[in-house]
């Protein structure tokens, strides 16, 4: 009986490893990012679409979804809504980021932010994030919102200077080595941006690179197979006055050191660019972190060995209309090399429209590892 019921279980598995292709390392990715569902729910499937990957917000993640993108040939990554601060900045009031007057900064446009280093807070997402490891065997967690409080969604990006509470400026005084002088919050931020505006831009982007360290690290921990992506802001070093690094804090060189993965965010209609800047921010980017242009590393700059870039394009109608010509340039742009992979803005937008379907579907099945 026993040997019978072995080989039963062999045939099973080679019966479900057929219905779906594994993706692999040398499969170029095909993905759709935030609720994927919505897909489903208007009748499509994942692999008839040419769709190997899902990319799905941790709150849309379900059993049931889980199983059918699997069944379905889908690798599924989640995204971790690392620094989004939106509900429990309002239930912990101490956690809200402090602006350089001593005030609480108000949301930035539907973006609100955190401080950082709020012990809470950091307890808060790791359990999360560990909670996530548990009940799914995931492909990957992709950190979204890794970034100070700011909104650079849009082509006037609200940019505040934040955070100034006091456990920011005790710890800032800490690295440098030096109480900050100042009665009141508004005059320690004063002294800071005065007298140590560069140690303090780097102390910001350390606390970032701390947290893709530590959240790596229960990925890691938990899934060794599992890729760590970051999702972030894809401006150039010297855009808005060298906001990406002074303001954001954030700095895409010492995120490839961290991350599998590196996902600039290329919504063109909604940074105003023209669809060209995708290719030309992936070549950029390439040639950052090491690749040559035609797409193989280069000898002399290969700390970044194992960095991936994968894109995320805007298909969403906002602001404006991304026509479906429109949306097939950009796929063809993030997928330009050393692109390995692409995933598109957002699922629930193409499910209401069968003309951008139509184009996903065409270059996705089209498209393979070898283009």
């Amino acid at each position: 009986m026993r040997p019978f019921l072995l080989m039963l279980a062999v045939l099973l598995f080679f019966s479900c490893s057929k219905k779906a292709e594994i993706v692999t390392e040398k499969d170029f990715i095909k993905g759709v990012y935030g609720h994927p569902a919505a897909l489903l729910d208007k009748g499509y499937r994942f692999d008839s679409l040419g769709i190997n990957a899902v990319f799905v917000r941790s709150i849309s993640l379900n059993l049931d979804f889980y199983k059918t993108a699997k069944e379905q040939g889908a690798a599924v990554y989640v995204e971790f809504p690392t620094l989004n601060g939106k509900g429990y900045v309002e239930a912990h009031p101490d956690a809200w980021p402090i602006d350089k007057k001593g005030l609480p900064a108000p949301p930035a446009d539907w973006f609100m932010g955190v401080c950082p280093i709020h012990p809470g807070f950091r307890e808060f997402r790791s359990q999360q994030l560990r909670e996530i490891l548990k009940e799914y065997a995931v492909d990957g967690i992709f950190l979204d919102y890794v970034h100070w409080h700011a909104q650079f969604e849009t082509k006037d990006p609200i940019l505040p200077e934040t955070c100034f509470c006091e456990r920011c400026t005790s710890s800032f005084g800490k690295e440098i080595k030096q109480e900050i002088p100042g009665e009141s919050i508004a005059e320690k931020a004063h002294w800071i941006l005065r007298h140590e505006d560069k140690a303090w831009r780097k102390w910001r982007a350390d606390i970032l690179n701390g947290w893709v360290e530590d959240m790596g690290k229960i990925v890691k921990s938990e899934q060794p197979q599992a890729k760590l992506g970051v999702f972030y802001c894809s401006w150039y070093p010297s855009d808005y006055d060298s906001a990406l690094y002074k303001t954001l804090g954030i700095d895409p060189l010492a995120l490839a050191q961290r991350a599998d993965v590196l996902s600039p965010m290329l919504f063109h209609r909604m940074k105003d660019r023209p669809t060209s800047w995708v290719g030309e921010y992936v070549t950029w980017l390439g040639e950052s972190i090491g690749f040559k242009s035609e797409g193989s590393k280069s000898s002399d700059l290969d700390q970044f060995p194992s960095t991936l870039i994968w894109p995320i394009v805007q298909a969403h109608n906002n602001p404006g209309t991304v026509s479906p010509e429109e949306f097939h340039r950009v796929l063809m742009e993030g997928s330009k090399s050393p692109s390995s992979g692409i995933m598109m803005f957002s699922a629930e937008s193409i499910a209401q429209e069968p003309a951008k379907i139509k184009v996903l579907k065409q270059f996705y099945r089209n498209k393979n590892s070898k283009d």
